[in-house]
Protein backbone atom coordinates (compact mmCIF):
# COMPACT_ATOMS: atom_id res chain seq x y z
CA UNK A 1 0.00 0.00 0.00
CA UNK A 2 1.00 3.65 -0.32
CA UNK A 3 2.59 5.31 2.04
CA UNK A 4 2.49 9.31 2.70
CA UNK A 5 4.28 11.22 5.84
CA UNK A 6 2.72 14.79 7.02
CA UNK A 7 2.17 16.38 10.31
CA UNK A 8 -1.03 16.43 12.36
CA UNK A 9 -2.67 19.31 12.19
CA UNK A 10 -6.69 18.29 13.57
CA UNK A 11 -7.61 15.97 15.88
CA UNK A 12 -11.61 15.90 15.42
CA UNK A 13 -13.99 12.97 16.92
CA UNK A 14 -11.18 10.41 16.63
CA UNK A 15 -10.31 11.40 13.44
CA UNK A 16 -6.85 12.97 12.61
CA UNK A 17 -5.77 14.99 9.75
CA UNK A 18 -2.60 15.55 8.05
CA UNK A 19 -1.55 17.72 6.10
CA UNK A 20 1.13 16.13 3.60
CA UNK A 21 2.51 19.49 2.02
CA UNK A 22 0.22 18.91 -1.19
CA UNK A 23 -2.83 21.24 -0.01
CA UNK A 24 -4.55 18.24 0.75
CA UNK A 25 -5.80 16.59 4.19
CA UNK A 26 -5.18 13.13 4.77
CA UNK A 27 -7.91 11.73 7.17
CA UNK A 28 -6.80 9.13 9.37
CA UNK A 29 -7.52 6.64 12.54
CA UNK A 30 -4.39 5.57 14.87
CA UNK A 31 -3.19 1.88 14.90
CA UNK A 32 -4.73 0.08 17.89
CA UNK A 33 -0.91 -0.71 18.65
CA UNK A 34 -0.68 2.75 20.09
CA UNK A 35 -2.99 2.55 22.41
CA UNK A 36 -1.59 -1.17 23.50
CA UNK A 37 1.60 1.15 24.00
CA UNK A 38 -0.48 4.02 25.24
CA UNK A 39 1.18 6.32 22.95
CA UNK A 40 -1.29 8.74 21.35
CA UNK A 41 -0.53 10.60 18.30
CA UNK A 42 -1.19 14.54 18.84
CA UNK A 43 -1.46 17.58 16.76
CA UNK A 44 1.90 18.29 15.62
CA UNK A 45 3.43 15.08 15.43
CA UNK A 46 5.02 14.25 12.32
CA UNK A 47 3.73 11.02 11.17
CA UNK A 48 3.52 7.60 8.71
CA UNK A 49 0.34 6.89 6.77
CA UNK A 50 -0.32 3.88 5.67
CA UNK A 51 -2.88 4.98 2.67
CA UNK A 52 -6.31 2.98 2.18
CA UNK A 53 -9.20 3.36 -0.36
CA UNK A 54 -10.77 6.75 -0.65
CA UNK A 55 -8.05 8.91 0.29
CA UNK A 56 -8.20 7.77 3.99
CA UNK A 57 -5.14 6.14 5.37
CA UNK A 58 -3.83 4.88 9.04
CA UNK A 59 -1.27 6.13 11.26
CA UNK A 60 1.42 3.47 11.08
CA UNK A 61 4.51 5.34 13.00
CA UNK A 62 4.97 8.50 15.15
CA UNK A 63 8.36 10.50 14.52
CA UNK A 64 10.63 11.10 17.56
CA UNK A 65 9.14 14.82 19.18
CA UNK A 66 11.46 18.07 19.99
CA UNK A 67 9.14 18.68 22.41
CA UNK A 68 5.53 17.81 23.79
CA UNK A 69 2.70 19.41 26.25
CA UNK A 70 0.39 17.39 27.72
CA UNK A 71 -2.19 20.18 28.15
CA UNK A 72 -2.81 21.50 25.34
CA UNK A 73 -1.52 17.93 23.98
CA UNK A 74 0.73 19.31 21.25
CA UNK A 75 4.27 18.61 19.91
CA UNK A 76 7.46 19.72 18.11
CA UNK A 77 6.36 23.13 19.12
CA UNK A 78 8.70 26.36 18.11
CA UNK A 79 7.41 28.61 20.82
CA UNK A 80 4.12 29.22 23.01
CA UNK A 81 2.57 32.10 22.85
CA UNK A 82 1.18 33.62 26.19
CA UNK A 83 -1.78 36.35 25.46
CA UNK A 84 -2.32 37.63 28.87
CA UNK A 85 -5.26 40.57 28.90
CA UNK A 86 -3.86 43.70 30.53
CA UNK A 87 -8.03 43.79 32.46
CA UNK A 88 -11.02 41.95 32.16
CA UNK A 89 -10.06 39.18 33.13
CA UNK A 90 -6.75 40.42 34.69
CA UNK A 91 -3.46 39.38 34.71
CA UNK A 92 -2.47 35.93 36.98
CA UNK A 93 1.13 36.40 36.87
CA UNK A 94 2.38 33.19 38.88
CA UNK A 95 -0.09 30.93 36.45
CA UNK A 96 1.71 32.67 33.63
CA UNK A 97 5.18 32.37 35.52
CA UNK A 98 4.56 28.47 36.24
CA UNK A 99 3.50 28.14 32.27
CA UNK A 100 6.64 30.26 30.93
CA UNK A 101 9.36 27.69 33.16
CA UNK A 102 7.30 24.34 31.24
CA UNK A 103 8.56 25.93 28.64
CA UNK A 104 11.92 26.49 29.49
CA UNK A 105 12.39 23.08 30.74
CA UNK A 106 10.85 21.17 27.51
CA UNK A 107 12.80 23.90 25.17
CA UNK A 108 9.95 25.49 23.46
CA UNK A 109 10.58 29.41 23.20
CA UNK A 110 8.27 31.89 25.46
CA UNK A 111 6.03 34.66 23.61
CA UNK A 112 4.50 36.82 26.20
CA UNK A 113 1.65 39.13 24.26
CA UNK A 114 0.10 41.36 26.61
CA UNK A 115 -3.51 42.54 24.94
CA UNK A 116 -6.53 45.07 25.58
CA UNK A 117 -3.62 47.67 25.82
CA UNK A 118 -6.60 50.56 25.67
CA UNK A 119 -7.73 49.26 29.25
CA UNK A 120 -4.37 49.55 31.67
CA UNK A 121 -1.28 50.75 31.51
CA UNK A 122 1.44 47.83 30.43
CA UNK A 123 4.35 48.93 30.92
CA UNK A 124 4.89 47.64 34.72
CA UNK A 125 4.17 44.09 33.06
CA UNK A 126 6.29 44.46 29.87
CA UNK A 127 9.08 45.63 31.92
CA UNK A 128 9.13 42.40 34.55
CA UNK A 129 9.25 40.27 31.34
CA UNK A 130 11.70 41.92 29.25
CA UNK A 131 14.06 42.40 31.91
CA UNK A 132 14.32 38.80 32.50
CA UNK A 133 14.96 38.38 28.65
CA UNK A 134 11.60 37.40 26.98
CA UNK A 135 10.37 38.89 23.71
CA UNK A 136 7.05 40.48 24.75
CA UNK A 137 4.13 42.57 22.78
CA UNK A 138 1.68 44.91 23.44
CA UNK A 139 -1.45 44.66 21.18
CA UNK A 140 -4.68 46.25 20.99
CA UNK A 141 -7.70 44.57 19.68
CA UNK A 142 -9.67 47.99 18.91
CA UNK A 143 -7.20 49.54 16.96
CA UNK A 144 -4.64 46.37 15.75
CA UNK A 145 -1.34 48.19 17.32
CA UNK A 146 0.97 45.30 17.91
CA UNK A 147 -0.35 42.78 15.33
CA UNK A 148 2.13 43.74 12.98
CA UNK A 149 4.73 42.12 15.27
CA UNK A 150 3.21 38.90 16.19
CA UNK A 151 2.70 38.21 13.13
CA UNK A 152 6.55 38.69 12.17
CA UNK A 153 7.12 36.44 15.23
CA UNK A 154 5.43 33.54 13.61
CA UNK A 155 7.02 33.47 10.41
CA UNK A 156 8.17 29.79 9.13
CA UNK A 157 7.44 28.68 12.95
CA UNK A 158 5.30 26.17 14.59
CA UNK A 159 3.76 28.15 17.35
CA UNK A 160 0.51 27.63 19.57
CA UNK A 161 -1.48 30.40 21.81
CA UNK A 162 -2.59 29.79 25.08
CA UNK A 163 -3.37 32.25 28.09
CA UNK A 164 -6.13 32.39 30.11
CA UNK A 165 -9.79 32.38 28.69
CA UNK A 166 -11.06 35.52 27.64
CA UNK A 167 -7.33 36.73 27.08
CA UNK A 168 -7.94 37.33 23.30
CA UNK A 169 -5.94 34.85 21.65
CA UNK A 170 -8.36 33.87 18.87
CA UNK A 171 -9.26 37.78 18.53
CA UNK A 172 -5.35 37.79 18.22
CA UNK A 173 -5.26 35.32 15.65
CA UNK A 174 -8.35 36.70 13.65
CA UNK A 175 -6.51 40.00 13.08
CA UNK A 176 -3.47 38.53 11.91
CA UNK A 177 -5.01 36.05 9.59
CA UNK A 178 -8.50 36.95 9.35
CA UNK A 179 -9.51 33.99 6.47
CA UNK A 180 -9.51 31.56 9.88
CA UNK A 181 -12.71 33.52 11.56
CA UNK A 182 -12.14 32.00 14.86
CA UNK A 183 -15.00 32.16 17.19
CA UNK A 184 -14.44 34.58 20.27
CA UNK A 185 -16.87 35.24 23.04
CA UNK A 186 -17.74 38.05 25.73
CA UNK A 187 -16.26 38.05 29.30
CA UNK A 188 -18.61 36.67 31.70
CA UNK A 189 -19.78 39.54 34.01
CA UNK A 190 -20.81 36.76 36.76
CA UNK A 191 -17.41 34.80 36.94
CA UNK A 192 -15.20 37.49 35.29
CA UNK A 193 -13.60 35.03 32.68
CA UNK A 194 -14.47 34.33 29.17
CA UNK A 195 -15.82 31.14 28.09
CA UNK A 196 -13.62 28.40 26.43
CA UNK A 197 -14.50 29.15 22.67
CA UNK A 198 -11.62 26.95 21.48
CA UNK A 199 -13.09 23.40 22.06
CA UNK A 200 -10.29 21.75 20.27
CA UNK A 201 -6.69 21.89 19.11
CA UNK A 202 -5.50 22.67 15.84
CA UNK A 203 -3.04 24.02 13.70
CA UNK A 204 -3.58 26.66 11.32
CA UNK A 205 -1.44 27.78 8.43
CA UNK A 206 -0.91 31.49 7.96
CA UNK A 207 0.51 33.51 5.14
CA UNK A 208 3.72 33.60 6.43
CA UNK A 209 4.60 30.15 6.09
CA UNK A 210 3.71 29.94 9.93
CA UNK A 211 1.77 26.95 11.69
CA UNK A 212 -0.50 28.51 14.38
CA UNK A 213 -2.81 26.75 17.03
CA UNK A 214 -5.53 28.34 19.09
CA UNK A 215 -5.76 26.22 22.20
CA UNK A 216 -8.40 26.29 24.89
CA UNK A 217 -7.60 28.57 27.61
CA UNK A 218 -5.66 26.62 30.68
CA UNK A 219 -6.79 26.90 34.42
CA UNK A 220 -4.15 27.24 37.12
CA UNK A 221 -4.81 23.72 37.99
CA UNK A 222 -3.72 22.77 34.30
CA UNK A 223 -0.34 22.73 34.74
CA UNK A 224 -0.05 21.41 37.88
CA UNK A 225 -1.86 18.53 37.27
CA UNK A 226 -0.80 17.53 33.52
CA UNK A 227 3.23 18.97 34.18
CA UNK A 228 5.75 18.14 37.06
CA UNK A 229 9.23 20.34 37.90
CA UNK A 230 11.61 18.89 40.53
CA UNK A 231 12.76 21.56 42.57
CA UNK A 232 16.53 20.96 41.61
CA UNK A 233 15.39 21.70 37.89
CA UNK A 234 12.94 24.95 39.09
CA UNK A 235 15.92 27.61 38.50
CA UNK A 236 16.87 26.31 35.36
CA UNK A 237 13.64 27.49 34.33
CA UNK A 238 13.86 30.80 35.69
CA UNK A 239 16.27 32.45 32.39
CA UNK A 240 17.00 35.45 34.70
CA UNK A 241 18.77 33.40 37.50
CA UNK A 242 21.35 32.24 35.23
CA UNK A 243 24.14 34.76 35.83
CA UNK A 244 23.73 34.71 38.96
CA UNK A 245 23.15 31.53 40.65
CA UNK A 246 26.93 29.84 39.90
CA UNK A 247 27.90 32.90 42.19
CA UNK A 248 25.86 31.37 45.27
CA UNK A 249 28.07 30.75 47.84
CA UNK A 250 27.05 27.29 49.01
CA UNK A 251 26.60 24.37 46.03
CA UNK A 252 23.16 23.03 45.58
CA UNK A 253 21.41 26.64 46.91
CA UNK A 254 18.09 26.70 46.33
CA UNK A 255 17.82 30.57 46.32
CA UNK A 256 15.34 30.79 48.64
CA UNK A 257 16.73 31.60 52.45
CA UNK A 258 20.20 30.74 52.09
CA UNK A 259 22.63 33.07 52.85
CA UNK A 260 25.30 34.54 50.19
CA UNK A 261 23.03 33.50 47.66
CA UNK A 262 23.99 35.43 44.38
CA UNK A 263 20.39 35.39 43.64
CA UNK A 264 18.94 37.12 46.28
CA UNK A 265 21.37 39.87 45.66
CA UNK A 266 20.87 40.06 42.56
CA UNK A 267 17.03 40.40 43.54
CA UNK A 268 18.18 43.02 45.87
CA UNK A 269 19.79 45.28 43.68
CA UNK A 270 16.70 45.26 40.92
CA UNK A 271 17.98 43.05 38.51
CA UNK A 272 15.89 40.02 39.24
CA UNK A 273 11.72 41.65 39.24
CA UNK A 274 10.12 40.07 42.55
CA UNK A 275 6.97 38.85 41.56
CA UNK A 276 9.22 36.97 39.53
CA UNK A 277 11.11 35.94 42.16
CA UNK A 278 8.44 35.22 44.71
CA UNK A 279 6.24 32.88 42.02
CA UNK A 280 9.55 30.66 42.00
CA UNK A 281 9.69 30.52 45.67
CA UNK A 282 5.97 29.30 45.80
CA UNK A 283 6.64 26.88 43.23
CA UNK A 284 9.72 25.50 45.05
CA UNK A 285 7.61 24.88 48.02
CA UNK A 286 4.94 23.08 45.48
CA UNK A 287 7.80 21.14 44.58
CA UNK A 288 9.24 20.11 47.79
CA UNK A 289 5.87 19.03 48.59
CA UNK A 290 5.57 16.21 45.48
CA UNK A 291 5.53 13.00 46.62
CA UNK A 292 8.01 10.75 44.60
CA UNK A 293 5.62 9.27 42.57
CA UNK A 294 4.53 12.31 41.61
CA UNK A 295 7.75 12.80 40.51
CA UNK A 296 7.83 10.39 37.45
CA UNK A 297 7.72 11.80 34.25
CA UNK A 298 4.46 11.49 31.82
Amino acid sequence: MEKQTGRIIKLLGGFYYIDAGDGKLIECRARGVFRKENVSPCVGDIVSVEMTTGGKGYIMEISPRKNELLRPPLANLDQLVFVCSAADPAPNLFVLDSMIAICEKKGISPFIVFTKKDLADLEPLVKIYRQAGFPVAEVCGVTGEGTEQVENALAGKISAFTGNSGAGKSTLLNAIAPRLCLETAQISEKLGRGRHTTRHVELFLLENGGWAADTPGFSAMDYQRFEVIRKGELSDCFREFALFQDKCRFTGCSHTAEKGCAVRAALQEGRIAPSRYENYCSMYEKAKSIREWERKEP
